[in-house]
C-alpha cells in the first residue's frame, strides 16, 4: 500500500484498520501505559457522580480500549462509541460490555446523535480529512459547557518527543506490526501521522480557534511524556 507525504490517503485509514484489527490489542498491550493513559485522558474529563445521569462519545473507540477507560471514569453514564472501521467495531463488540454501551459502524462525521455531556476522541483527529470542522462538529455535539477530551500524540513542537517518536516507531513499532500482520503500512501510517501532526501549542490553538473555551494540555508518564498529551477544553456556553 502506498503512503502519502501525509500517510495513507485519509479515506484509506478505516480499511487499513480493518486490516490490522485482529492483531491490534496484541500490539497496543506491550505498550507500557496505552490502557493507563487513555483511562488517565477520561478521567481528566472530570465528570460528576461516576456520570450518572451523562450521555458520552467516544470518537474513535477502535477495539473499545477508549471504551473501557471512558467507562470505568463514568460507570453510571450512557455510552455511544463509533468507529469507521467496521472490523474494529467488531472486536469491540466482541468483549463484555454493560447495557450502557452502545456501538455504532460510521464516520464520525457523519453522526447524527447527540447532545453529548463529554466526548473523549483518541488517537482520532490527526486522521480526519478537515480536524477543524470536525473540532467545530464536537463543539456542537456537545451541550454548553460540556467538556472534550483529545488524547493524540503531539511531536512537533519538541526534539527530545520527535526522537523519541522515531526511535520508538523504527526499532519497535513498525518491525512488531509487520511481523504480526505481515504488512507494515499501517505502522508506517502511524509514524508519519504523528510526525506531520500539529505541535501541542498549535493543536491547543487549533481548539481556540473552533469555539472551545478552558483550553489546556497534560501529557503522560513513562517513555510518552511529552509524545501523548490530553488535549481538554469545554464546548462554549449558550448566550
Amino acid at each position: 500500500m502506498k503512503l502519502g507525504p501525509r500517510g495513507l490517503p485519509r479515506a484509506d485509514v478505516p480499511t487499513a484498520f480493518d486490516g490490522g484489527a485482529s492483531a491490534y490489542d496484541r500490539l497496543v498491550g506491550a505498550n507500557p501505559g496505552y490502557h493507563a493513559h487513555l483511562r488517565l485522558s477520561a478521567g481528566r474529563l472530570r465528570l460528576p457522580a461516576g456520570g450518572a445521569g451523562l450521555t458520552l462519545l467516544d470518537a474513535g473507540c477502535g477495539t473499545g480500549a477508549s471504551t473501557a477507560a471512558l467507562l470505568a471514569a463514568a460507570p453510571r453514564a450512557n455510552i455511544l462509541a463509533i468507529d469507521a472501521s467496521a472490523e474494529m467495531l467488531r472486536q469491540a463488540r466482541a468483549k463484555s460490555w454493560p447495557d450502557s454501551v452502545r456501538f455504532a459502524h460510521t464516520r464520525v462525521e457523519d453522526l447524527q446523535d447527540g447532545p453529548f455531556d463529554g466526548i473523549l476522541a483518541a488517537y482520532l483527529v490527526r486522521n480526519l480529512e478537515d480536524p477543524d470542522a470536525q473540532l467545530r462538529r464536537f463543539a456542537a455535539l456537545l451541550r454548553p459547557g460540556a467538556p472534550l477530551a483529545v488524547h493524540e500524540y503531539s511531536v512537533a513542537g519538541s526534539l527530545r518527543a520527535r526522537l523519541v517518536w522515531h526511535a520508538v516507531c523504527w526499532s519497535i513499532i513498525i518491525p512488531a506490526g509487520r511481523l504480526v500482520t505481515g504488512d507494515g503500512a499501517l505502522y508506517r501510517h502511524l509514524w508519519r501521522s504523528v510526525t506531520t501532526f500539529d505541535s501541542a501549542g498549535s493543536f491547543e490553538n487549533r481548539l481556540r480557534d473552533n469555539g472551545f473555551t478552558d483550553v489546556h494540555r497534560e501529557t503522560v508518564s513513562g517513555w510518552q511524556r511529552g509524545v501523548v498529551h490530553t488535549f481538554l477544553g469545554r464546548a462554549p456556553e449558550g448566550t
